[in-house]
């Protein structure tokens, strides 16, 4: 079935609106749904899908369908994360809001059952507190009516509400700009497990926050991810963790307590900000309940401290204006009272000897104990772990004791600083008894107790060395109702003994305690007092010490003593040993120099041996990660083939196995159906695997053709079985058809004339009836005429008068229609007209136009005509004119060649024998003779003399109209002669053509042949001016090939 098509998110409010009128809310829910999760919503705007939204989380809370709910607020996400974040907020916080409405809801009704319960109960027996059902249903159940009910109607809610907040919270884990709404949602939900108790839940809580919190880093490169480097987003995750804490602290979950503790010591860590102190003295504070609850008494004094000290330094940052006070706890002198005398007891209250439960004094040092202090020193900001004594130190420098209360500095004196082992009993019980009225030091009691009883063995261990055991049950006498029995001493003492701390035998036959003297025993317990194997560490005052103490260091003792004995009495032995230092310093002066260059050098040598050492450690890392790469990524390829071939073998299992089914599927239908009918047949479904789909097909129409076979032959038989009782019955009916026939004839003739006596009966009563309403309604007729009258006459005078005002309405409106009519007329009249106008001034216009365009073209055809006309003449006079200048020139060249082919003139030249004018020979500087080469261009002198010639023969040659057209001297040779074409113009500048050049090699036998001209003597003057002349060099017209012959 193909998906439905995609609507517009205004279309799907609106079915939804209406399905919910019709009461069909989860249609219109899953409605929602899907339009909310389909690939086409991503591009809707966001202002559209929010109303869908905001319903779609309506419904779903009404129908607590949370994992609806939850898939499509993960589609919105990914829908409006990087384009509205509001939107995101709204509609979470939507869903919160109402899943708590609905909470506080089932809390009231549950209230209100309840109450109603409570009212309407009947006891029918008085005398009997409990009704027999109810005893029974408190033995199956064990709960009572009220647990039954909030079971009932809350739980179901709470669970809804806690889904609601992991939802919300997985949604919104991983995106900085919606970090706000996560913290007061995380907030939210530990105020929830706060008010309805739910330590599940809690712990599910906490541990959500911390994989959320490990998993940031992961999404790192994201858009948007969170950031614990920003100090901002530290500070929020801190506050949350704070307030895990003591919502931890309040539920009394002492682990996660615990590990929250270890969580904000993680993340202050990775602040660069420093925390506030008030956030500080809260972290302490929970550290030091929480180490009280674990018995932990060590560490719980150390967190009394730093609380105390952290205290003290807020109060001179306040007092000093160095920090603001909503920033730093209060630190009165009351709650520095208060918090010193926490201190100096948390202190005492450190067992001597430990209470935990180990398998000897030796487990406690073991690496796990080791480990697990360095963690708990860490989580209290300290550089090395606490000790009992060093806490008493640190309190001493303090000046703790001015500060704390009097009777917690009595109890500190009478436990470390004085010795009375005989009244310490005596002197504590007031002090404890004080301490037990206030509720906060009443925790206190059993491990002071434990350090009074360790302080009586270790003082009377210096004192006695044997002691009656209701002797020492007397000394350790407390106020009630802390008194300790005979047990609890006897138990201390063989606690004390295993530990190792204490060496007490005890014989039970004469109730005599025996402190150990063994001269030979370990240094483990030297003796009671001297605490060496206590898991804190201590010290009592001693007044002597014990036989075991002399013996073991009596060999030290004689050494020293001898030693100082031969220092007094054998001066040689004080000299000696003087010229044996001095000696031994000169030896050192001498060698200092070379021992410290050799200690360089080794120096040099050890860090070059490094620096190999680690050079070759790196190549041979690197060589084994390029080893262990291409072995990984060997294995990775091969898994690759393994899974692709397993993948494929899969597929194909998966096909053959569904292409099997299939067949199973179809041979069962196939079976199923030869089973139906009459002429069944019994196939075992086990050995379905023998039968194929031909031969259950072959079967199938052997079957339909035995029961077609069988239904034909029963039809026969029964078809003849009808056919001949039908022949039997009507023999039989024939007999009888006479006597039927007068009897129904009988009986129709009764029949009918009881239906006509009855009906002239009935025509008769109402033929009667209706005479008489006839002779009542007579009196109503002249009353009727005239109401019809009148009647008549009014419904007439009103139809009369609304057809005058119809025909009135009618006429106007025909009036109205004929203006309309006439006025539209002239209007389309006007318009046409306006559009006849506008056209034929158009075509005016255009016709205009056109004779325009041809007078402006037959003047520029004119113009153009008289032009080219123009053109033509000059050309044609520029043409004689060049032809004419042409001639001249040729004929100058021939009277010039003539001159020089006569005689030459003797050395000196003579302005006259050269026959040229005055004005062109005055300018000429003497020299050789220019030589008339081919292509040369005629200097300024030839043109001048060319004129001077030309004017003497110009009256001669006007009797002659002009020069000839066909004048020698415009003849080409060697040039395709070129009959037509004006001749070339001799300009100043232009280069002899191609045509030129070749003409003048062919005149003069090659490029030299000038140059011998003008070397070789001057012939006769044979030649006439008439002499055909060489080429001009003049322009012509170019001549085709196959035109140059016609």
């Amino acid at each position: 079935m193909p998906p439905p098509p995609h609507q517009k998110p205004e279309n799907v409010l609106k079915r939804a609106q209406e399905l919910i009128g019709v009461n069909q809310a989860p249609a219109a829910l899953n409605l929602l749904h899907d339009h909310i999760t389909s690939k086409r919503s991503r591009n809707v705007p966001i202002v559209s899908l929010e109303p869908v939204m905001l319903l779609l989380v309506e419904l779903s809370v009404e129908q607590k369908k949370g994992k609806l709910a939850k898939d499509a607020l993960y589609s919105y996400k990914n829908i409006a994360q990087n384009t509205n974040i509001s939107t995101i907020e709204l509609v979470l916080k939507k869903f919160i809001e109402l899943a708590a409405d609905k909470v506080t809801e089932a809390q009231k009704k549950a209230d209100e059952l309840q109450s109603s319960i409570d009212a309407t109960e009947n006891v029918d027996d008085l005398e009997a507190s409990e009704t027999p059902e109810s005893i029974l249903l408190a033995t199956v159940s064990g709960e009572q009516s009220r647990d039954r009910t909030e079971r009932a109607v809350v739980t179901p809610w709470l669970k809804f509400l806690w889904e609601a907040y992991r939802t919300v919270l997985d949604i919104l884990r991983n995106n900085a700009r919606l970090e706000l709404l996560y913290q007061s949602t995380a907030t939210q939900a530990f105020d929830f497990c706060l008010k309805y108790q739910r330590k599940t839940e809690f712990r599910r809580l906490c541990e959500l926050l911390r994989n959320h919190v490990q998993t940031a880093a992961k999404y790192s490169s994201q858009m948007h991810a969170i950031n614990l480097n920003d100090a901002d987003t530290l500070q929020r995750h801190l506050e949350t963790r704070f307030q895990q804490l003591n919502v931890a602290v309040e539920l009394e979950l002492w682990q996660e307590a615990f590990r929250s503790v270890e969580d904000i010591h993680t993340l202050l860590n990775l602040s660069k900000r420093p925390p506030k102190n008030i956030m500080m003295a809260n972290y302490y504070e929970k550290l030091t309940r929480i180490f009280l609850v674990g018995e932990n008494y060590l560490f719980h004094a150390a967190a009394w401290s730093r609380y105390y000290s952290l205290l003290r330094q807020s109060s001179i940052f306040v007092a000093t204006g160095q920090g603001k006070k909503v920033d730093n706890p209060s630190a009165s002198e009351a709650d520095l009272q208060k918090a010193a005398s926490f201190v100096l007891l948390s202190a005492l209250s450190i067992p001597v000897i430990s209470t935990s439960r180990s398998r000897g004094a030796m487990v406690d040092f073991d690496e796990a104990k080791k480990n697990k202090n360095s963690r708990l020193t860490h989580l209290l900001g300290m550089a090395t772990a606490p000790t009992r004594a060093g806490l008493f130190r640190d309190a001493l420098a303090k000046s703790l004791l001015k500060r704390a209360r009097p009777e917690i500095r009595d109890l500190y004196n009478i436990l470390e600083v004085h010795f009375h082992p005989l009244s310490i009993c005596q002197k504590i019980s007031p002090i404890l008894t004080k301490i037990g009225a206030d509720s906060e030091m009443e925790k206190y009691i059993l491990p002071l107790q434990q350090v009074i009883l360790t302080r009586l063995f270790q003082q009377l261990s210096q004192v006695y060395e044997s002691v009656d055991l209701s002797f020492v049950e007397s000394l350790a006498r407390f106020p009630d109702p802390f008194q300790i029995s005979r047990g609890t001493i006897e138990k201390f003492i063989m606690n004390g003994n295993k530990k190792g701390d204490l060496s007490i035998r005890l014989d039970h036959a004469t109730g005599v305690l025996n402190f150990d003297k063994d001269v030979f025993s370990s240094s483990k317990a030297t003796h009671a007092g001297s605490a060496a194997g206590s898991a804190e560490g201590g010290a009592v005052q001693r007044l002597q010490s014990t036989p075991s103490e002399i013996v073991r260091t009596q060999l030290g003792r004689l050494t020293s003593t001898l030693y100082t004995t031969c220092y007094y009495i054998d001066a040689s032995h004080r000299q000696l040993q003087v010229d044996a230092r001095k000696a031994a310093l000169a030896r050192a002066k001498a060698g200092a120099e070379q021992e410290h260059r050799d200690t360089l050098a080794r120096k040099g040598v050890i860090q070059k041996r490094k620096e190999e050492a680690s050079e070759l450690q790196a190549k041979r890392e690197k060589e084994k990660a390029r080893q262990k790469r291409l072995q990984e990524q060997a294995l990775a390829e091969a898994e690759e083939r393994r899974l692709a071939l397993e993948q494929k073998e899969r597929e194909e299992k998966r096909l053959k196995d569904e292409r099997d089914r299939v067949r199973r599927e179809e041979l069962k239908k196939q079976i199923a159906d030869l089973k139906i009918g009459p002429n069944a047949i019994d196939i075992d479904l086990e050995n379905i695997d023998d039968y194929d789909s031909n031969r259950l097909r072959a079967m199938k129409l052997a079957q339909l053709e035995r029961e077609k076979n069988d239904i034909n032959e029963k039809l026969r038989i029964t078809g003849k079985r009808i056919d001949h009782l039908e022949r039997a019955f009507r023999k039989e009916e024939v007999k009888k058809l006479a006597n039927d026939y007068a009897k129904q004839r009988e009986r129709d003739l009764a029949a009918y004339e009881a239906v006509k006596t009855e009906t002239l009966q009935q025509s008769k009563e109402k033929h009667k009836e209706s005479v008489e309403l006839k002779h009542r309604l007579t009196r109503l007729v002249p009353h009727y005429e005239s109401f019809r009258k009148s009647l008549h006459d009014r419904r007439r005078d009103e139809f009369e008068k609304r057809q005058r005002d119809a025909e009135r309405e009618l006429n106007k409106q025909i009036e109205a229609r004929k203006k309309e009519y006439r006025e539209r007329k002239l209007r389309e009249k006007r318009e046409r007209e306006e559009k006849e106008r506008a056209l034929r001034e158009a075509e005016e216009h255009a016709e205009n136009e056109k004779k325009e365009q041809e007078k402006r073209a037959e003047e520029r055809r004119l113009e153009l005509a008289r032009l080219k006309e123009q053109r033509d003449r000059e050309r044609q006079e520029a043409l004689e004119k060049a032809a004419l200048q042409a001639r001249r020139e040729e004929e100058a060249m021939a009277r010039r060649r003539v001159e020089r082919d006569t005689e030459r003139p003797p050395p000196r030249r003579e302005a006259v024998a050269m026959d040229r004018t005055a004005s062109a020979s005055n300018d000429r500087p003497s020299g050789a003779p220019r030589l008339a080469l081919a292509g040369s261009k005629p200097s300024w002198r030839d043109r001048e003399a060319s004129k001077n010639a030309a004017a003497a023969p110009a009256p001669a040659a006007a009797g002659s109209n002009g020069p000839s057209r066909t004048a020698t001297p415009i003849e080409r040779t060697d040039s395709n002669e070129r009959p037509s074409g004006p001749t070339r113009l001799p300009l100043q500048g232009t280069k002899p053509s191609w045509r030129e050049r070749e003409a003048a090699k062919a005149a003069g036998g090659g490029q030299s042949a000038p140059r011998e001209s003008a070397h070789a003597p001057a012939p006769a003057a044979k030649e006439t001016p008439s002499e055909t002349l060489k080429p001009s060099g003049a322009p012509g017209k170019w001549v085709p090939k196959h035109r140059q012959n016609k």
